[in-house]
């Protein structure tokens, strides 16, 4: 029988794979048809699509050196490679807006001086939009729906790229579209704002993953969630110390409870492995736990604190 983990690392993985092939099938299609479709709007975009595939190749190539098993130097594992991912996504993100940006500026300045460049774009390259714009947004929906089930960075971050390219394409389209109408100030435009909400996302995931990898405190609604999974456990008579610390998505919990000190070291330790199963069987991502008891000491022993 799998684990939760094991289940969340198969959906995550598939929603890895998928934006890939997704993403490689784009770049070639709008690239090849923004070239032979006089179409730089559709071209621009298919450049965004490529750099997408080239940072999908590497975010797999990490996905799959954070499934390796704990080693002598990584005793949790190797989970915060998916943070380390999806700070190299938050990087292309930005870098795709600026890109975008600049070449929103560059095609203004080409208008002044030779009037507009997309007029005579195909229409199969209008097509070739909105067909990216009803991709991106069954694969934003899909993928969002994965990040939500397992709470991993590297999906929520491509689901957030996922998200952008809708809009990259619909601004692609509508300049196309309004180009071939006679309007082709409206394309650059377009872009220019579509690279703003785009460096805003992108800023957007490069703190999250970097909370992740400064070990932010976990939520107060975890530590009420363990409070009450302890207060439901025969034979924990208070909490000593609590620690949760990130991987990744996944969580490491080490607990010191307070005991009876006329238990047997072997009581002892059926309560504490109690406890153990019950924080994995009701906390999500729970990775790993760790429970420590001792005798209870007359000095106050409470307070739970968390640290990462």
């Amino acid at each position: 029988m799998d684990r939760p983990s094991d289940r969340h690392d198969k959906r995550n993985l598939l929603a890895v794979n998928l934006a890939l092939i997704a993403n490689a099938g784009l770049a070639a299609l709008k690239t090849a048809i923004g070239i032979l479709g006089h179409s730089p709007a559709l071209l621009a975009d298919g450049i965004n699509s490529t750099s997408d595939v080239v940072y999908g190749i590497i975010v797999r190539i990490f996905i799959g050196m954070a499934h390796q098993p704990p080693d002598d130097e990584h005793p949790y594992g190797h989970r915060q490679l998916e943070s380390i991912a999806s700070l190299i996504i938050g990087a292309f993100v930005l870098t795709t807006a600026v890109a975008i940006f600049w070449d929103a500026v560059n095609r203004v300045y080409d208008l002044i001086l030779a009037g507009s460049a997309t007029a005579g774009a195909s229409a199969l390259a209008l097509y070739a939009a909105v067909f990216t714009v009803g991709l991106k947004i069954y694969l934003s929906l899909l993928t969002r729906r994965t990040a939500r089930q397992t709470a991993n960075p590297v999906v929520l971050a491509i689901a957030a790229d996922h998200r952008n390219d809708i809009f990259s394409a619909a601004a692609a389209g509508l300049g196309i579209f309004l180009a071939r109408s006679g309007y082709p100030w409206f394309d650059p435009l377009a872009g220019a704002l579509v690279a703003l909400v785009i460096l805003r996302t992108g800023l957007g995931i490069l703190r999250q993953s970097s909370g992740e990898l400064m070990d932010t405190v976990p939520t107060t609604e975890l530590r009420d969630r363990v409070e009450a999974i302890v207060a439901g456990t025969p034979g924990v008579l208070a909490v000593q110390e609590m620690q949760a610390h990130r991987f990744g998505p996944y969580l490491v919990i080490n607990l010191t409870i307070a005991v009876d000190g006329a238990m047997s070291v072997t009581e002892g330790d059926a309560v504490s492995a109690r406890l153990e199963r019950a924080l994995h069987r009701d906390i999500d991502l729970l990775e790993r736990v760790h429970v420590h008891y001792h005798p209870l000491s007359a000095q106050p022993s409470s307070q739970v604190g968390e640290t990462a």
